[in-house]
């Protein structure tokens, strides 16, 4: 790797400085996933700057999920996954959200989520098919608690992005989905029909995927998320829950007379 490595000269950080010439390899693929790098001593050397300048250099590479240390192994570029890139963006959610983001995350759904089941309807394989139908069983049948019935939800959804067929909306929506299992957890806590009204929507979202009818795939994603933004609403209302007829399930049955 030597003859990647310019000495550094630069007035300013030199860990950025080693930081920025290994990152910029690895985006141009001149070091690969596994490629094992230079020991510390022997990048201060080449690098021309001090072992503790690379040692931080090394750490910010490894916190970007770029490299990875072996203790007694070395030094290896990772196998790049969309988990790094979606798990910055979700830490950055975590910590900038606000108090009740739960709304503000709902309703960023309620905008990107009825156009990819419309996508989906119109592209998806039939391998994309039969995951969805797994999915869907697997909710539906599932006895579990409501952080199972929370993961199973979410995986159908971000199932429904991969089904696409676009590799970009997968990792847009990703960090999304990871705030929501707190929130789903909470919403099935709160509302007896809950896990029973999310399992009609699937139904109606999936059979309209199937049959490739993008118009009732994106209305029907848009009734779904319409619905959960409601539970969201009433679960912060009233976070205790209780047994009693929601405004949820009113709105459900009127619309069941209307139909």
């Amino acid at each position: 790797m030597s003859f990647l490595i310019v000495p550094v000269t630069s007035r300013g950080s030199l860990s950025k400085a080693v930081e920025s010439q290994i990152e910029e390899a690895i985006r141009l693929k001149v070091l690969t996933a596994g490629v094992r790098l230079p020991t510390e001593l022997e990048l201060s050397k080449q690098f021309q700057v001090s072992r503790t300048a690379v040692r931080e250099a090394l750490r910010v590479l490894s916190a970007k999920g770029l490299i990875t240390i072996v203790k007694g192994k070395g030094i290896f570029v990772r196998d790049l996954s969309s988990s790094i890139a979606t798990d910055s963006i979700d830490l950055y959610l975590h910590l900038q959200g606000a108090r009740n983001y739960a709304l503000d995350v709902v309703q960023a759904r309620q905008i990107i989520e009825p156009p990819i089941a419309a996508s989906a309807a119109l592209y998806h394989t039939k391998d994309d098919a039969e995951r969805l139908e797994k999915d869907f069983d697997d909710h539906n049948r599932s006895q579990g608690d409501y952080s199972e019935l929370a993961r199973l939800d979410m995986t159908f959804h971000l199932d429904i992005a991969r089904a696409s067929e676009n590799f970009l909306i997968p990792l847009l929506l990703e960090p999304i989905h990871k705030l929501m299992p707190q929130i789903k957890l909470s919403v099935y806590a709160a509302g007896a029909d809950s896990k029973a009204l999310a399992v009609k929507w699937h139904r109606k979202i999936l059979d309209a995927i199937l049959r490739r009818d993008a118009e009732a795939a994106q209305q029907a994603m848009t009734r779904h998320l319409a619905i959960a933004l409601q539970q969201v609403e009433q679960m912060l209302k009233h976070p205790e829950g209780g047994s009693t007829m929601n405004s949820v399930e009113r709105s459900e049955k009127r619309s069941a007379n209307r139909n």
